[in-house]
């Protein structure tokens, strides 16, 4: 078998997270990407999957091979792609799911820096808070802000997001100013309602993680409601640094235990697979990889 067939297969088989799903993207049967994934861990020596007839998952080997064999197909990818299709222009119709906080002056710049370069490609984006079915909803790409991305799609990492806990000055006038986060249950809260509460945590000055416990007082889906209300002083907020920086610095906002801090999310480009990338979603994902990793989205 040829052993860089065996190489996409694998990375298909974890990918997917099944022989069978991998079987239907390669347009294979299951038994010839069961036979490629054997010859590769007989000629390798090792196994590399753990696989019952519910799970699978990698082997401590498995993991170090997937990695390093991932990165070696992403490089050939693009040096075929660089050859195959240098003289071809993105061009077409782009759509693309983000979460409504990319609604920024700094996004909106990025996307006017993009036509610029690419004026071909019309991009078609939708800000919503949930997670598209990238396929059944006809999407070529989605933003999503996570500590884990879902393992059935590729994921590339474009940047890092702090989120903030704020409140409006006028709200916090009000009240006895909280010292720790444990005194930030007894304050009103407005939530995202696609916020896991039970997952929040702030690391204080000593780097011990401490429980982020909020009192909701509105929860929405919208991120641009939140905003609005935090500016009202309806209550404090847990919002992400592109949507409440500006206010922070121009004092219509303020910190709450600005000694505190969450974990970081990453936001990623998550999109179905590597194979055959229309030069519209590399170029854009490329784009987007170099504008949003610059320091202060340096452009």
């Amino acid at each position: 078998m040829d052993r860089l067939t065996s190489l996409r297969v694998f990375r298909d088989v974890v990918d997917a997270g099944s022989f069978s799903a991998a079987a239907d993207r390669l347009d294979i049967s299951a038994p010839m990407v069961s036979k490629h994934v054997a010859q590769l861990e007989k000629s390798l020596g090792a196994r590399l999957l753990n696989r019952t007839s519910r799970h699978l998952s990698l082997t401590e080997a498995g993991e170090a091979w997937y990695a390093q064999s991932s990165q070696a197909l992403d490089l050939l990818d693009a040096a075929e792609a660089a050859i195959g299709r240098k003289n071809e222009a993105p061009r077409g119709q782009l759509k693309v799911s983000a979460p409504v906080w990319c609604a920024t002056p700094r996004f909106a710049r990025v996307l006017a820096d993009y036509r610029a370069e690419f004026p071909e490609v019309l991009i078609d984006i939708h800000l919503e808070n949930r997670k598209v079915d990238l396929a059944a909803d006809g999407y070529d790409l989605a933003l999503r802000a996570t500590q884990e991305p879902s393992p059935a799609l590729i994921a590339r990492p474009l940047c890092k997001v702090q989120f903030h806990l704020v409140a409006a000055p006028a709200f916090l006038a009000t009240i006895d100013l909280p010292k720790a986060p444990a005194d930030l249950a007894r304050l009103g809260a407005i939530v995202p309602s696609y916020v896991d509460l039970d997952g929040l945590s702030l690391k204080g000055p000593s780097g011990k993680p401490a429980p982020l416990r909020l009192s909701p007082v509105l929860r929405s889906d919208d991120t641009t409601l939140s905003l609005h209300a935090v500016r009202a002083g309806m209550g404090l907020a847990f919002l992400p640094e592109w949507l409440v920086d500006a206010d922070i610095a121009q004092g219509v906002l303020a910190q709450v235990l600005p000694g505190f801090s969450a974990p970081p999310v990453t936001l990623f480009a998550v999109y179905t697979s590597r194979q055959y990338m229309a030069p519209k979603l590399r170029s854009f994902i490329d784009f987007l990889a170099t504008k949003l990793g610059a320091p202060d989205g340096a452009r």
